[in-house]
């Protein structure tokens, strides 16, 4: 016999402790996905308990249901045409009369709520004491107590939605009284509404009514499928207009003010402070932390240490599995005969997939730390600490998110900038977000500056990275200068309390992530890999005894002392990348390689450009198999580094003008598929030209400035 399965839609604020409390519910049971016809991310888990099954979907997190940014439209449509059976409203009882306004809108919707007053541990803590039968009784909605940190409340909120959807609680539903005025005005607007039968079933008609009178753009929208939609419309436009002249202020603000005074008679009847704290955590810390001269110098210096410690750390792990890699190079050349398929494995497989999964220890590490600084609410604040200096090149503060979250991966970071109402604003934040260093340029970065830079790797990274923050601000300023005039709109947002990070919302963020980059590398890097190998190993070309001999003659020229071991590595190495350039990829690299000749790129990076317009990981990969040091025998597997520093057609400038132009050329087809399905087509063709032609200049400035300067 299957189970019962109840769709439990669960919302709330940003800082509510909303996907704690779905974590805390569904465990590991969950996947990722995209809401029907947008790139707005969703959680979706399952979990049973007795004969029932409790399907939860986590809504974006939001404010309020008038639909300004995507994110309020998605929660709308979700509830209005899927109708999930229940709605849980995760509610901070720390700021409850501000989060209770959605709930009350969700209520209108004439959906089941339930109201999960979620951290009552801190509110305890601010001497903050509610009453939730008394609440509940006020607004008409059941109201159970959590802790979603510690998983306290879980079964009384579990308990509470089989006694709603049973209806074993009893019916208390009340309905918000907006003032004669409004109300006179409601009622005539109800009437016209209800005299199509089929539509009200939709879209249900108070509901409907208020957002009308609030102006609302989607609700009329919505009204054009109603029988008498010009008749209610003109209605409503003639009953807002009194609304605004009979107030002197907008029909909307006056909504939401009645709105409010209900609210704050139902909380104040079961709301109790026992005691007023004197000193407050989160007030002392934002002195420094948000104080006008320090805010801007101390993000900086908290960024520059998230980086310098992920490196730190990183690079031993990072050793560790280098070594693994050269381990199981060497176990294959040393087993298995020399055929085309050791090659594929070693050179092919190994070489490209392993190099790249060297570096996840560095990309897991980076995910942490930003995931910690999100959840103990640094990443708000850091918002605000940036919004004067955003506005200077036309961004707004929020857009910080996306450049942030562009550090670990274009694609959330782009879809982030759905929590942005102004459309203007989104699409600058969209095109300029892949000018952010993403996890999969990090290990170009790495290898370029660990081989050019030794002494000062780490620095010679940030400082890439601090490129492209510069470069997506001037960006910013031109975009809202020439194609996108307008001024930004004003940041407002609340700052959430500092709060201990939990153990599990961190190491499911880093696992959520990281694993998208090991599956990527599973994917799209192992099929490249292969690709790329087949194309640098056909068609077959025997190097001659005279070509070897050569080989040997130009390495004992510089290196007079050297043994025969080193001098026979040598001859295999470049005998192996003669091999490459007489093959389809070398022909390939050779026939563009005039084009990136004003950047000081020769035919192996030039390959390994285009070829990385897949994905960028890909290529440390393709670099590996050109310089055929996917088998070279070397205990810390520091082969590729290691021949490109002793390569006479790369140098630090060179090397400085690749890593530039990997960071500001387009990004990879995932990334690009989000832009085209946030923007359109058209925005979608001018980021890739603006990118692939910002990354040429740039490189080719670099390159031909320094060679003056030099």
């Amino acid at each position: 016999m299957s189970k019962e399965r109840l769709r439990i839609a669960l919302a709330g604020n940003p800082n509510s402790g909303k996907t704690t409390l779905f974590n805390a519910l569904t465990g590991a049971h969950h996947k990722v996905g995209n809401y029907p016809g947008v790139t707005v991310e969703k959680l979706e888990g399952v979990m049973s308990r007795g004969g029932r099954q409790y399907h939860l979907i986590d809504l974006p997190g939001i404010y309020s249901l008038t639909a300004y940014s995507i994110d309020e439209v998605v929660a709308r449509d979700f509830i209005l045409d899927e109708k999930p059976d229940i709605i849980v409203d995760v509610l901070d009882s720390t700021n409850l009369e501000r989060n209770l306004y959605l709930c009350l809108q969700f209520q209108e919707l004439g959906v089941p709520v339930i109201g999960a007053l979620n951290m009552t541990d801190e509110a305890e803590a601010k001497g903050i004491k509610i009453n939730e039968k008394t609440l509940s009784a006020s607004l008409g909605i059941p109201m159970v107590k959590t802790v979603s940190t510690k998983g306290v409340g879980m079964d009384a909120l579990l308990d509470c939605i089989d006694a709603l959807h049973d209806g074993d609680l009893q019916e208390t539903a009340h309905t918000i009284t907006y003032g004669m005025e409004i109300e006179s005005k409601l009622e005539g607007l109800q009437q016209l509404i209800s005299a199509d039968a089929a539509f009200v079933k939709k879209y249900p008609g108070r509901w409907l009514a208020v957002k009308l009178l609030e102006k609302d753009a989607d609700a009329y929208a919505r009204l054009k499928e109603h029988t008498r939609a010009r008749e209610i419309e003109a209605f409503a436009k003639d009953a807002a207009l009194w609304l605004d002249k009979h107030f002197g202020k907008d029909a909307e603000i006056v909504v939401s003010e009645q709105r409010y005074g209900y609210i704050h008679g139902a909380v104040q009847e079961s709301f109790q402070i026992i005691k007023k704290p004197n000193f407050s955590f989160t007030e002392a810390i934002d002195r420094i932390i948000m104080n006008r001269f320090l805010a801007l110098p101390l993000f900086a210096l908290i960024m520059w240490a998230l980086f310098q410690l992920t490196f730190a750390i990183g690079e031993y792990p990072m050793g560790w599995l280098e070594t693994f890699f050269g381990f199981l190079s060497d176990l294959l050349l040393n087993t298995m005969p020399d055929t085309f398929f050791r090659s594929l494995l070693v050179d092919g497989i190994i070489g490209g997939v392993g190099g790249v999964l060297s570096f996840v220890p560095l990309i897991v590490l980076l995910f942490f730390f930003l995931s910690i600084l999100e959840d103990v609410g640094y990443m708000a604040r850091a918002a605000f600490a940036t919004d004067k200096l955003l506005h200077v090149f036309g961004l707004h503060g929020q857009s910080v998110f996306s450049m942030l979250l562009g550090f670990g991966c274009s694609v959330p970071a782009i879809m982030a900038s759905r929590t942005l109402k102004s459309q203007r604003d989104r699409i600058i934040t969209v095109l300029i977000t892949p000018l952010m260093s993403c996890g999969a340029k990090l290990p170009v970065h790495i290898v370029f500056a660990a081989a050019f830079f030794p002494e000062n790797a780490a620095n010679m990274v940030i400082l890439t990275y601090a490129c492209g923050v510069v470069l997506s601000l001037i960006a910013a300023l031109v975009l809202r200068n020439t194609a996108l005039r307008g001024d930004p709109t004003p940041f407002v947002m609340e700052l959430p309390p500092y709060r201990a990070p939990t153990i599990q919302g961190v190491l499911w963020h880093v696992w959520e992530k990281t694993w998208r980059y090991i599956k990527k590398a599973g994917t799209v890097i192992l099929s490249v890999s292969i690709v790329v190998w087949i194309i640098t190993s056909f068609p077959a070309y025997e190097v001659s005894p005279e070509e070897e001999g050569a080989f040997a003659a130009t390495y004992l020229e510089s290196n007079p002392d050297a043994d025969e071991e080193a001098v026979a590595a040598y001859v295999e190495v470049s005998s192996g990348q003669l091999a490459v350039e007489h093959s389809f990829a070398g022909l390939m690299g050779h026939f563009v390689a005039p084009i990136f000749k004003p950047m000081g790129f020769d035919w192996k990076l030039a390959t390994a450009s285009i070829i990385g317009i897949a994905a960028k990981e890909v290529v440390v990969s393709t670099l590996g198999i050109l310089y055929r040091v996917g088998s070279e025998e070397d205990e810390e597997s520091e082969a590729l580094r290691s021949a490109l520093a002793t390569d006479s057609h790369m140098n630090p400038l060179i090397a400085f003008a690749f890593m530039l132009f990997t960071l500001v050329v387009p990004p990879c087809f995932a990334a690009l598929a989000t832009i085209k399905a946030e923007l359109g087509w058209k925005w979608l063709g001018f980021e890739y030209v603006f990118l692939l032609a910002l990354g040429g200049i740039l490189a080719t400035l670099v390159y031909q400035v320094g060679m003056l300067v030099a």
